[in-house]
């Protein structure tokens, strides 16, 4: 409602010649956005759709796989919990180390193809989490870190490339409601789908996750490249 009577007042303000400031003139940065970010938001809805679902559910996922049961209180599910822990830290290790190979891959094949390679290998280190061994795990954080490395870099280089850098900031905020926006979504419809629909199993939350990451990858390959269109 606030955000359609602002699309009024900005629509109104134009209709009668004045430049619509504070608030209005953000609402008017958001109807005019470039291509870019109208297709980075979905990217990005779906890819943080996701991450949420993994940082929620992958522990139950990974305690379940290991025979430890879902009660949070027993000493195996804490164990997994470590575990988990570990590899958390593993997979932002390789990130680390995979951002300095970003730069060759985009250079070889642009931004908007080297995002979607790192998500696609985003999406098999959650099918990985979701069923491989936990002894094992290192294998697919291996995946998460790749697409982490570059959902941390990549929506941003293209943000900057494609605004006015009068507008940088105003559209750097914009670009992060993006990242905000999935997560409520998550935090409002996740427990619903994995108890009605999921049969309360978290390893699926973690194999939708995937199937998010899959659909934000192929999103991805959409942005317009002003290097190669």
């Amino acid at each position: 409602v606030v955000l359609g009577a602002g699309q009024w007042a900005t629509a109104w303000s134009a209709r009668h010649g004045a430049r619509p400031t504070g608030l209005l003139e953000i609402i008017d940065d958001v109807l005019h956005m470039p291509a870019v970010l109208r297709r980075l938001a979905l990217v990005q809805f779906f890819t943080w759709f996701g991450l949420f679902a993994m940082w929620i559910y992958v522990v139950p996922a990974v305690a379940a796989n290991s025979g430890a049961g879902g009660n949070p209180a027993s000493l195996a599910y804490n164990a997994s919990a470590d575990w988990v822990g570990v590899m958390f830290a593993f997979y932002n290790g390789v990130a680390a180390l995979g951002a300095f190979a970003l730069p060759g891959l985009v250079a070889r094949f642009g931004r908007r193809e080297t995002h979607a390679l790192c998500l696609a290998c985003g999406a098999g280190g959650l099918l990985g989490f979701a069923m491989v061994d936990p002894d094992w795990l290192w294998l697919p954080a291996i995946g998460i870190g790749i697409a982490w490395a570059s959902i941390l870099s990549a929506p941003y280089a293209m943000v900057s490339s494609a605004v006015p850098p009068a507008r940088m900031g105003v559209y750097m905020g914009i670009h992060n409601v993006f990242l905000v926006l999935p997560q409520l979504v998550a935090t409002a419809l996740l427990g619903w789908i994995v108890d009605r629909l999921l049969g309360n199993r978290p390893e699926l939350a973690l194999v939708l996750a995937a199937v998010t990451f899959v659909i934000a990858a192929g999103l991805a390959l959409t942005i317009p490249d002003r290097h190669r269109d």
